[in-house]
């Protein structure tokens, strides 16, 4: 039971990373991006390639994931550039199931549908299944609580300000001389390095990777929990990370209490069940359970946030 609670903690924190990543690119930028578990991917198979066929350190393949990360989310941000809403969600979807179908046929590289096997975890070989599922709790608690107090500073930082302002009105923003172009590519960039970091973080603990595991549904998690959470706001990734993964192992409790229900019927109704929290919460908590903070939104009485303070002489 205890290392089941610690497996639960990390899969919170690993959702809370792309969690975070998602509310760059999305809560902050306005940016639809449905292609996270295509960048979760190439983050989970750099590192995993690195650590395995070239023996790597395991800090070099995160570093090596979450850099990867980044400049595939500049490039996809560079092709998508003038690419707005469901067309913008539409390509970022095909990228992810692009990468999922070469991780599946390229066997040269990711031994296909067999899958890379034997990825190193932190002190794995001398520590026990209970104490390592502790030292890798702590190691994403931490770099949860790095990623949120960076991106907190992010949020109320002139670029933070600029990229809501593009979510907001990007025409508005282009008009008063902001390369909105750029400021989406970094946002991506920003975004997708934190994508590919919870990638490589989840090969070095589950120690095996496979295409199999890189389905839209993860893409879809994790957007439900940024929409429980609160879009735009980091806390609210992270508590709605936690929630979502709550939810998700405790309705493995209710199926078997059901009668008369197969194990596919099973898996249907946990997705209803899924389903249907989302419903409810978004009918009385609209904005999240942890709403953007109120000094994000634009003021009537107050500068915009394109407006520079003025210079003093």
């Amino acid at each position: 039971m205890e290392n089941y609670l610690l497996a639960i903690g990390i899969s919170a924190g690993i959702y809370a990373l792309m969690a975070l990543g998602l509310n760059v690119i999305w809560g902050m930028a306005g940016l639809v991006n449905l292609g996270l578990v295509g960048f979760f991917a190439v983050g989970a198979y750099v590192s995993a390639l690195l650590t395995t066929s070239f023996s790597m350190p395991i800090w070099v393949g995160v570093m090596a994931g979450t850099t990867a990360g980044a400049l595939t989310g500049v490039a996809v941000a560079l092709i998508t550039a003038r690419l707005r809403g469901d067309y913008l969600a539409i390509v970022t979807l095909g990228f992810a199931e692009a990468i999922r179908m070469v991780a599946d046929n390229e066997v040269w590289m990711t031994h296909g549908s067999d899958g890379i096997s034997g990825i190193p975890g932190p002190f794995r070989s001398v520590l026990s299944s209970t104490q390592f599922n502790m030292v890798f709790l702590g190691i994403v608690a931490a770099l949860v609580t790095v990623v949120f107090v960076l991106f907190e500073r992010l949020s109320y930082s002139p670029f933070g300000r600029v990229l809501r302002a593009i979510r907001d009105d990007e025409q508005v923003a282009a008009v008063a001389g902001k390369w909105v172009i750029v400021y989406k590519v970094k946002a991506f960039a920003i975004g997708c390095a934190v994508l590919g970091m919870a990638g490589a973080l989840y090969a070095h603990y589950t120690s095996f990777i496979a295409p199999d595991i890189f389905v839209p549904l993860l893409t879809l998690y994790i957007k439900l929990s940024l929409l429980a959470g609160g879009v735009g706001n980091n806390a609210g990734a992270i508590a709605g990370a936690v929630l979502v993964v709550s939810f998700l192992e405790s309705t493995r409790f209710i199926i078997p209490f059901v009668p008369g229900i197969s194990a596919v019927q099973g898996a249907a109704l946990r997705e209803m069940l899924i389903s249907g929290f989302l419903l409810v919460l978004l009918r009385f908590r609209s904005q999240g359970l942890l709403p953007e903070a109120s000094s994000h939104l634009p003021r009537l009485d107050g500068p915009t946030p394109l407006q520079e303070e003025p210079t003093r002489v």
